[in-house]
């Protein structure tokens, strides 16, 4: 037993210190072993995370959710939201996992853990949290899903955590640091789950 789960540890240390993946199963009985540990995947996230904002406004009213699932290709995050005005939204993870109201300021900037430019279009850009534009209709429900090529769950859910923002304007996608969006009218922090 003591030789299998140090065969173990060696594996799972090889595997988180970029010794590849692996999808080696453990033997039946040690599986107490194992239930606690996450095998990265390629992108360095881990396998089967994923982690949710729930979304408030200025005056604590719920506002819809972001949920960031890990998946090979990166994170993708999808967007729910409800009682936001008609029209298209700039929408963004930011670096702090703080909402406090009513500017929610306190989220930071744009998620940018390669310190690049800001916008899907800048040829300079863009942040790891640089999202396409959410469309909500004259209802104020709108979705969208979209996967972050770049920034891992460790990154998202790091000591300071990051947060889901939902600005009152259109992003431009070219303007450096924010897309010229304007106010923050919705956020929520990424909590693991």
């Amino acid at each position: 037993m003591i030789r299998t789960g140090c065969a173990i540890a060696a594996l799972a240390l090889t595997a988180a210190c970029g010794g590849g993946t692996t999808n080696t199963a453990a033997p039946a009985n040690d599986a107490m072993m194992m239930e606690n540990v996450a095998l990265p995947i390629e992108n360095g996230s881990v396998a089967s995370e994923s982690a949710t904002a729930a979304l408030a406004m200025a005056d604590g009213s719920a506002a819809g959710s972001a949920v960031a699932t890990a998946t090979p290709e990166g994170l993708t995050v999808t967007v729910s939201v409800t009682g936001i005005t008609p029209g298209e939204h700039g929408v963004h993870v930011h670096m702090t996992g703080k909402c406090d109201a009513p500017a929610f300021t306190t989220a930071g900037g744009h998620w940018n853990p390669a310190s690049t430019q800001h916008g899907l279009d800048n040829p300079q850009g863009a942040h790891a949290g640089d999202m396409p534009n959410l469309n909500v209709a004259d209802d104020g429900t709108g979705t969208l899903s979209f996967t972050l090529r770049s920034g891992t769950m460790a990154q998202l859910l790091d000591a300071d955590g990051s947060a889901f923002v939902v600005h009152a304007g259109k992003d431009d996608q070219k303007t450096d640091p924010s897309g010229d969006s304007g106010d923050r009218v919705a956020c929520g922090v990424f909590a693991a789950g």
